[in-house]
């Protein structure tokens, strides 16, 4: 008889599934899933249809599979075969309109005091300085919390740390005409209030003044950790924001308890006190990094850290100037200069794929760059191509100065066409979608009144073409346009004159017949 089987060795298991070696993990199986998912999107025979389309004379919003309409009193999924309606809610009052919102999702691996908190949910902003957190999928109120006074006026919400810190900003703070006439001073500049959320606990909220930071600041935000304060010179300056919560906080406060502040008496995060001040900066924090850049335009990323700037100068406008963080030393090939002459600007961003790769877009040209160490000297970094998306142009038709009509007479332009005029194609939009790991880009051309776009999905490794997409609407080019790509989902936002918005939605839909077909004459497959 032979040996009875060994257990496993409990501990053994849990360090292979710390270390993401698991094999029946939920991430492994999630990886696998969207393995799969991805070689269907790919496959030639697969195609999206468009099942759904909705207008609204309000703004449209997309989060996860959910479609807000009418100032987010309607949800309705987009992951059902077809387009259906999660909730309706009655129409709110104009003090109840929602100013901002952001999706909350259940973080992994932690043990949260609520059930509730396990499932999605929808953090808005009201006009009256209300933060609420609704179910994603009823719009049923789970959390309230009151703010502020109307001294205050919240607008904005972004993450500090994604899914982890969230920050609530005011509209700046400007005096009415009649008060400055008369000479009145306004000091405070803009409110912050930040949270850690799920759960939602209160971290602090604090006044951003001209005493502390200079009279010429235009905005202000926080971003992994960083206080970052703007200037109309084009200036940029960062600070630790947790060295500013250590050295000004006044007194921690937890929302839901009685305090006593200031003279006032009341529960923290309820109307009508609200939440308490309690990180009052008295002096100039320690300045980290400070740079000057053409429209505050400031990204930091890369590995190691780097910078990109534009000179603050209007004729370095679409110029980039790629520095380290370590010493400010510009790059070996640092300058990206595409040279366009175009209506719009190109742009240029990190890499969100977190490989510190760096995306140049110009109207028709993708550059993806990389960092890399000089041979030579490794405390230097040069800036090198990793690949390039070249838009589809007839370039010889298009800019040729001189044409011949079919009557033999020859034609010629007194005048050079823009780099993104619409007659030729123009990338508008590039994104990734991180769960398949494809860079998506969309691509327009307009002639006369029709244009036409189409979504490109491409290996985000290599930047190999594995699928176009075509939009069947007409898209024109003068509207704000957004497209998103979510797993099998295609999303059209469009954005018309006098506040008019249309939505699109495609799906993936598989022709297995046809890929059957394809497969028996044995078609090689793209594959990256």
């Amino acid at each position: 008889m032979g040996a009875a089987p060994r257990a496993p060795n409990a501990c053994r298991l849990l360090g292979r599934r710390a270390h993401g070696f698991y094999a029946r993990d939920a991430g492994v199986a999630l990886r696998t899933n969207m393995g799969l998912l991805r070689s269907l999107i790919c496959q030639e025979s697969t195609t999206f249809k468009n099942v759904w389309t909705t207008h609204s004379a309000s703004p449209i919003a997309y989060e996860r599979g959910r479609i807000y309409l009418d100032n987010y009193q309607c949800c309705i999924s987009s992951i059902a075969q077809e387009p259906r309606i999660l909730y309706q809610k009655p129409k709110c009052s104009k003090s109840e309109k929602i100013e901002d919102a952001l999706l909350l999702e259940c973080p992994l691996g932690e043990m949260l005091p609520n059930p509730l908190d396990y499932k999605s949910s929808l953090i808005v902003l009201t006009a009256q300085n209300w933060l609420l957190r609704l179910s994603a999928d009823s719009g049923e109120i789970l959390e309230k919390i009151y703010l502020a006074g109307s001294g205050c006026k919240f607008r904005y919400l972004s993450w500090d740390t994604p899914q982890e810190v969230m920050v609530i900003k005011s509209a700046q703070n400007k005096l009415p005409a009649a008060s400055r006439q008369a000479g009145i001073q306004q000091s405070v500049l803009f409110h912050l209030a930040v949270f850690q959320v799920i759960p939602l606990s209160f971290i602090g909220m604090l006044e951003i003044s001209k005493k502390i930071f200079g009279n010429t600041v235009t905005d202000v935000d926080v971003s992994n950790g960083i206080l970052i304060i703007m200037y109309s010179m084009g200036l940029v300056r960062l600070y630790s924001f947790q060295a500013i919560t250590e050295q000004f906080m006044e007194q921690p406060f937890d929302l839901g308890c009685e305090f006593n502040w200031n003279g006032q008496v009341g529960v923290v995060g309820k109307y009508p006190f609200g939440l308490p001040f309690n990180i009052k900066i008295t002096d100039t924090p320690p300045l980290l990094f400070e740079a000057s850049s053409l429209d505050n335009a400031f990204q930091i990323g890369g590995y190691p850290w780097h910078y990109i700037i534009t000179p603050n100068k209007k004729k370095h406008k679409g110029v980039f100037y790629i520095c380290s963080l370590k010493d400010n030393a510009l790059a070996k090939n640092g300058i990206q200069d595409m040279k366009c002459c175009s209506l719009e600007p190109d742009w240029i961003y990190f890499h969100p794929d977190m490989s510190g790769r760096i995306i140049h877009v110009g109207p028709n040209l993708i550059k993806v760059l990389k960092l890399k160490e000089v041979e030579s000297n490794t405390d230097q970094t040069e800036i090198s191509e990793d690949f390039i998306i070249v838009a589809n142009r007839e370039e010889n038709c298009v800019n040729s100065s001189v044409t011949v009509t079919a009557s033999g007479r020859v034609v010629k332009k007194r005048y050079n066409l823009l780099d993104d005029d619409p007659e030729q194609e123009t990338f508008k939009i590039v994104d990734y979608e991180d769960e398949l790991d494809l860079l998506s880009t969309v691509a327009v051309t307009q002639i006369g009144a029709d244009g036409r776009a189409h979504l490109d999905l491409h290996c985000n490794e290599q930047g190999i073409l594995l699928k176009s997409i075509p939009l069947l609407e007409s898209w024109d080019v003068t509207y704000s346009h957004e497209v998103y790509f979510d797993r099998d989902i295609v999303l059209h936002i469009e954005q018309k004159p006098n506040r008019r918005f249309s939505c699109y939605v495609y799906q993936m839909v598989c022709d297995t017949a046809k890929e059957d077909e394809c497969s028996r004459h044995e078609k090689p497959e793209r594959q990256c």
